[in-house]
């Protein structure tokens, strides 16, 4: 993507433009996203972005997919000072030890967790945390 005056963000050598296609259910919809790169051509090929736009979208889908519909943080009203990076990282946490437990289904361990709260204080208490 190129315009008459240049990227138009600082420090951007490259700008990249991704279609893919989005299946939601039975619906099927094309998707465009934008990327800047703050590397020249010859030290980001196109199999580089490829990648990194990969990751990028993983760590989206895994994490914060996870914090958005599960905790509903979009809706939370934290938004001064140190409180949106703290409850970020309690969540982060928990998301954390629920998978370090092999739990696939966050919203569900959470769920449960939630209903036991002393197996989660005797599990970050312990010596030797196990969990159910």
């Amino acid at each position: 993507m190129h315009t008459p005056d240049g990227i138009r963000f600082p420090h951007a050598q490259q700008a990249i433009r991704i279609i893919r296609t989005r299946t939601t259910g039975a619906k099927t919809s094309p998707e465009t996203t934008y990327f800047t790169v703050s590397l020249p051509a010859e030290q980001a090929q196109p199999a580089d972005l490829q990648d990194w736009a990969r990751r990028e979208w993983h760590i989206e889908n895994r994490v914060h997919h996870v914090r958005d519909v599960t905790f509903r943080e979009d809706l939370h009203q934290a938004r001064t000072g140190t409180g949106p990076a703290v409850l970020a990282t309690l969540r982060n946490t928990s998301i954390g030890y629920h998978r370090t437990n092999g739990e696939a289904n966050i919203a569900r361990a959470t769920r449960r967790a939630n209903r036991r709260p002393h197996d989660l204080i005797t599990a970050v208490t312990s010596t030797y945390p196990t969990t159910q």
